[in-house]
């Protein structure tokens, strides 16, 4: 008879691996099902951590590059070694992949794998590696499985010329020249790596912006930075068909002022969007609900329409993100055991990780003007903080936005160095429902580039 589970986990991405462990930690007997070899999902094998890792690299490249000289510091002759480098990527992952086996395996989390199939919302069917069907029995299930690249019918992945964010890490040589369809921070980050590297790189955005979903003001300082770098925008421009030959691949464009245009690249990544990955799952059979864009429907406590079955992170309506993947997976495991557990969407972080960075939490200014709420803003540039001018990181602000009348902060917006690790304070702030005057009167150290956050806030506070 097949081994009966309290809870069985679909997926060990970062929303899965940490369900599993924290439903471990709980007292329930766990399993999870991931049918890639290693478990850490997307995020850890051929997103999040693999793309930081190029983008670090290839950001120290760069400052030695061209810009140690403002420290007065001479150097000559730098190159980059690729191999090299995508040899330091694969033993972060490998080493981070490793930490997720031992935590799973220390908590009692036993890791099934296969490709799972679900009979019922107790029972899973898993195909083993080796075309074994093995059916597993539990109280209840967690769907986990993520997302996957949205494809262009014209433009299919092929893995060489065209390919997708997980294609764009593994180039073997640097493409002389590179197009990029679609401008939001998956094709801004890995652009950045390739441009950095000597790509010429295009972006082409079918919006008239790119970056659409961060700030208005953050967006348009952020393209002026990039451009600097060398990258070059496209928008108002869309796609309509493709032609590949045996190098190169040809896009047709339509263009802003209604003319067509054709441009060539040696690679072309294609980074359009992301959609929940729910291949193969079963979920039709069983007649699970579905949200608007082929999402998983859940209720507040992440129950699918069927007893016994819960879905999370990029199944689910909702930004997808690693850590609101994670965040979920706690929330939905903890509910499960009676406890109280919450995610607070209001206060769910989001950042871009191109030089300089961009962050933000809560809304945005063309949010609350959507909503008619009153509020006052402050901008406080990172010029006039002592540290950034140290560090030679001047270019960037704290975008602070309150409400008009009590003054809680209802949104923080930054771009500049750093901002990835700035604006963990924010969102303690925004959570705790803290005043722009209460956020003001707390201490910074000096010289901080957290001192532009207190500054900003000086400013609504008075």
């Amino acid at each position: 008879m097949a081994e009966h589970y309290d809870l069985i986990v679909i997926g060990a991405g970062p929303g899965g691996y940490v369900a599993a462990i924290r439903a471990a930690e709980l007292g329930m007997k766990t399993a999870c099902v991931e049918k890639d070899p290693r478990p850490g999902g997307v995020c850890l094998n051929v997103g999040c951590i693999p793309s930081k890792a190029l983008l670090e690299s290839t950001d120290h490249y760069l400052m030695a590059k061209n810009r140690l000289g403002e420290h007065a510091i001479r150097v000559e002759g730098v190159s980059i070694d690729l191999a090299a480098l995508m040899e330091r990527k694969r033993r972060i992952v490998e080493g981070l992949v490793e930490n997720v086996r031992k935590l799973m395996d220390r908590n009692g989390v036993k890791l099934i794998r296969g490709s799972a199939r679900l009979i019922s919302a107790n029972q899973v069917e898993v195909t083993t590696p080796d075309n074994t069907l093995e059916t597993r029995g539990s109280e209840a299930v967690l769907l986990a499985t993520g997302s996957e690249p949205v494809e262009l019918p014209f433009l299919p992945f092929d893995n060489n010329l065209v390919v997708s964010s997980t294609g764009a890490l593994e180039f073997e040589s640097v493409p002389e020249r590179l197009g990029i369809i679609g401008g939001s921070y998956i094709g801004l980050e890995l652009g950045s790596v390739w441009a950095r590297l000597g790509s010429r790189v295009t972006v082409i955005e079918l919006l008239p912006r790119i970056a659409s979903t961060l700030d208005a003001q953050v967006g348009r300082l952020l393209e002026r930075q990039l451009v600097k770098q060398g990258i070059d925008f496209r928008v108002k421009t869309k796609v309509v068909r493709a032609e590949k030959s045996a190098e190169k691949v040809r896009l047709f464009l339509d263009t802003e002022d209604g003319g067509q245009e054709q441009a060539e690249f040696d690679k072309v990544l294609v980074a359009v969007g992301r959609k929940p990955l729910v291949r193969g799952l079963g979920l039709d059979e069983l007649g699970i609900e579905r949200a608007p864009g082929g999402f998983v429907a859940v209720d507040q406590d992440y129950r699918t329409n069927l007893p016994g079955l819960y879905a999370i992170g990029d199944l689910i309506p909702g930004p997808m993100l690693a850590h609101k993947a994670s965040a979920e997976g706690i929330a939905a495991v903890e509910r499960l055991a009676g406890l109280s557990s919450e995610v607070d969407y209001d206060s769910m972080p989001a950042v871009v990780y191109t030089a300089p960075e961009a962050a933000s939490v809560g809304k945005s200014e063309q949010e609350l003007k959507n909503l008619g709420v009153d509020f006052k803003s402050a901008v406080y540039p990172f010029t006039g903080t002592g540290r950034a001018q140290c560090l030679g990181e001047t270019a960037g602000f704290v975008k602070i936005l309150a409400h008009s009348k009590s003054g809680r902060l209802l949104g923080v917006h930054i771009i500049g160095a750093r901002a990835s690790e700035l604006i963990a304070e924010c969102v303690l702030a925004v959570r705790s429902h803290m005043s722009a005057l209460e956020l003001a009167k707390t201490v910074h150290a000096h010289p901080t580039l957290c001192e532009a956050v207190r500054e900003s806030a000086a400013m609504l506070g008075g």
